[in-house]
């Protein structure tokens, strides 16, 4: 630990091997960055410049997508210039922020996922009250509130550690989560508690939520005919991809802090950088290529240049 002017720096101690392989992590973790900032500034290119994509489905991608370019803003920087650096430290009030985007994002993204499932559900089985359902107040209503709820309920544990006294100063990971506040002198157990509430409301319900809607529809759509149950797959498959993807990501942050699981390093490094990497770039590509009119304009896109 370093003090200086009253900063109180942590050691991010869960790098493998980096003094042997830190310009091959460099140059995988920067091509992954440009990748992802292009793939999915792209995706939201597309819906901002195309009427027919100005769909509350195609608006719910991009905020999404923009939620991906955020995340990846927030960490890859830092962990680009730690990679090159003899130490891997970060002041204590740059962790908590980190910590802080890292649940904001992740319980936005969950909701707007579950806006998506309700708008799907409206779409395919109340299609003559669509328009009326889903008007523009809605759709702005759902996106404020996907951003809004979480931002304060995340904000709340943040206020109260931030200025909280630490007794370790060496972080097992590589970008700051809510495992800090085993670094705290006292553990709180209203915040655990707390904690758990905020999960049950902006990870667990939404999710339940997303499951009973798509079963919803599956139900209907089998009794429907071939071509809407062609639709049905075409829109929800895309959704559902992402939605496992994510819930399986966000299942080890709930086995290494509710669980107390202790993982390996390698293997704490190596899901680490599966949130760091194959989240955000999967999502551009699997709405890239498997929403058809996204393709669509993805295609003649490139067939321009």
């Amino acid at each position: 630990m370093d003090n200086q002017v009253n900063i109180t720096y942590i050691t991010l101690d869960g790098y493998v091997d980096i003094h042997k392989y830190r310009y091959l992590y460099f140059v995988i973790m920067f091509t992954a960055y440009i990748l992802i900032l292009c793939s999915n500034s792209t995706v939201v290119y597309l819906i901002w410049i195309h009427p027919n994509l100005h769909e509350p489905m195609y608006i719910f991608i991009a905020a999404l997508l923009i939620n991906s370019v955020v995340y990846s803003t927030v960490f890859y920087p830092k962990l680009l210039t730690d990679f090159l650096s003899d130490k891997q430290i970060i002041t204590y009030s740059a962790c908590v922020f980190q910590w802080f985007i890292f649940y904001f994002l992740a319980c936005s993204e969950f909701l707007l996922l579950a806006a998506m499932a309700y708008d799907r559900y409206v779409s395919i089985c109340k299609p003559l009250q669509y328009p009326t359902i889903m008007r523009k107040n809605t759709v702005i209503m759902f996106l404020v509130l996907a951003w809004l709820v979480p931002f304060c309920e995340s904000a709340g544990p943040i206020v109260q550690n931030v200025n909280k006294k630490l007794c370790k100063f060496i972080f097992k990971g590589i970008i700051c989560n809510s495992t800090v506040y085993k670094l705290h002198c006292v553990e709180s157990r209203t915040e655990k508690i707390y904690g758990l509430i905020v999960f049950v409301n902006l990870v667990l319900l939404p999710v339940l939520f997303i499951l009973f809607t798509y079963t919803r529809i599956f139900i209907i759509t089998y009794r429907s005919c071939r071509e809407v149950r062609r639709k049905a797959a075409q829109t929800c498959l895309p959704h559902l991809i992402v939605l496992i993807n994510f819930s399986c990501l966000s299942a080890y942050d709930v086995l290494l802090l509710r669980l107390e699981t202790d993982f390996p390093k390698t293997v704490r490094f190596i899901m680490s950088l599966q949130l760091l990497v194959y989240h955000p770039l999967i999502n551009p590509i699997i709405y890239g290529l498997k929403m058809k009119e996204i393709y669509k304009h993805l295609k003649r896109l490139f067939c321009k240049m």
